[in-house]
């Protein structure tokens, strides 16, 4: 066991956890101080319940050996070998003492479930000020176990032998896509399943541009500034290893959200009139967002390029779902799915050794294309039904009267705020 490499993904491990408080931030501030509670309450749910699933059969799903051309990657009854149930066989391999691999399969099964964690709670956005908490964790444990555990399972489980990925699932093996830290299993992912649950739950009250207003920038922007930080545990740490290429990783992971930021508040202010903080905020995650997939394969002069081009049209892409008519309350699916996208198929066009502007042909942004719509149509779909039968049966929308109040009383008996107490 090397142990720099093993203390190099614990580290990251708990980087990556701190995304999903930091995510809370984020989404806390964009919304209005009487729902701040209930929006906040949505990630650390999401932190409770998919870190209970992942250790339970989550990475027995994602990271069983049902290998090469498995296309779900579910192998038998979920997935689940007895000796991964719970993590037992990782666990007594950790607990002997006896480990061969560079790192315990418990450190990667640590690193993993702050992945399933964060993009679960990335979808919480496109329902924000409107959504049941417990129909939400209905919701994302249903979602995790059909939708993120197989994408996973596509996407990070694979065998590289001699330099070369020599099995696993379909996209990292059998199409051969670039998606190094998950710009498809992610955000793609959960952009997908934010668009499926803005349509299934509806308009805000009162919906049009410029009617809901953050209620607390500088949360936002300190959600945004641990997200960031967080990030590089998120990109540098999927290497496993403290190398050269985490290096690279690392870098883009400053390079491209920094000129992202550059990006969106050039179109705000021509757009707008004003550079914003929350736009430089959200500037900055989607340049995160669109560097994931990349951050191993750019240079850092095309990771800044990637950084202005995706802060530009996310820039504009938020406002699509006023002309769209869709209300993705934090606008989930103008940054991540857009970001994804852009960031995946990027690769195809300005990837170090296989971009088609250098020569290389078109071949692997077919790959990359494969791989982005394949996801976004495997997690639209199933996160439509998903959500339809939710609202059907249990209901997934607060009523109009709470939503309108704020419901942080109405579903968690707790206000964000209290200025004055009252007097006796």
């Amino acid at each position: 066991m090397d142990q720099g490499n093993t203390a190099f993904l614990l580290i990251a491990a708990a980087l990556v956890l701190l995304m999903t408080p930091g995510l809370a931030f984020f989404y806390g501030g964009l919304v209005k101080a009487k729902s701040v509670i209930s929006m906040m309450m949505l990630s650390f749910g999401a932190m409770g319940l998919i870190g209970v699933l992942w250790v339970l059969y989550g990475y027995a799903i994602t990271f069983s050996n049902a290998g090469v051309g498995n296309f779900v990657g579910i192998d038998g009854f979920l997935g689940i070998d007895l000796d991964q149930l719970g993590l037992q066989g990782a666990f007594n391999e950790a607990t002997s003492g006896d480990i061969t691999a560079a790192y315990p399969t418990l450190a990667f099964a640590a690193f993993q479930a702050t992945f399933a964690i964060i993009t679960v709670a990335l979808i919480s956005g496109a329902i924000a000020d409107r959504a049941k908490f417990g129909a939400w964790m209905v919701f994302a444990g249903v979602w995790a176990t059909v939708v993120y555990f197989p994408v996973a399972s596509w996407v990070f489980n694979f065998t590289v032998t001699d330099g070369k990925v020599s099995d696993g699932g379909w996209i990292a093996y059998i199409i051969g896509a670039n998606d190094f830290a998950g710009g498809t299993a992610v955000h793609i992912n959960a952009g997908a399943a934010a668009l499926a649950l803005a349509l299934v739950l509806g308009k805000r009250v009162n919906f049009a541009k410029g009617v809901h207003k953050p209620h607390n920038p500088p949360f936002v922007l300190l959600g945004a500034g641990l997200l960031w930080f967080g990030w590089f545990g998120f990109n540098a740490g999927s290497e496993l290893a403290a190398d050269g290429i985490a290096a690279v990783a690392f870098l883009n992971t400053i390079a491209a959200p920094a000129a992202a930021i550059l990006g969106w508040l050039v179109v705000e202010k021509i757009k707008d009139g004003k550079p914003t903080s929350v736009g430089a905020a959200s500037g900055a995650v989607a340049g995160l967002v669109a560097i994931t997939p990349a951050c191993n394969i750019l240079t850092p002069f095309w990771a800044i390029v990637l950084g202005i081009l995706v802060g530009a049209v996310c820039a504009v892409a938020i406002d699509l779902k006023f002309k769209l008519g869709f209300d993705d309350s934090l606008d989930v699916v103008g940054i991540h799915l857009v970001g994804g996208i852009i960031g995946t198929l990027y690769i195809g066009l300005l990837g170090n050794n296989v971009g088609l502007f250098f020569g290389f042909g078109a071949e692997q942004l077919g790959k990359q294309a494969i791989a982005a719509f394949a996801v976004l149509i495997y997690s639209f779909v199933l996160s439509y039904i998903i959500g339809l039968i939710i609202e059907k049966t249990m209901g997934f929308r607060v009523k109009n009267e709470d939503e309108i109040a704020g419901i942080d009383t109405v579903v968690h008996g707790e206000e964000g705020y209290i200025l004055l107490e009252e007097t006796r």
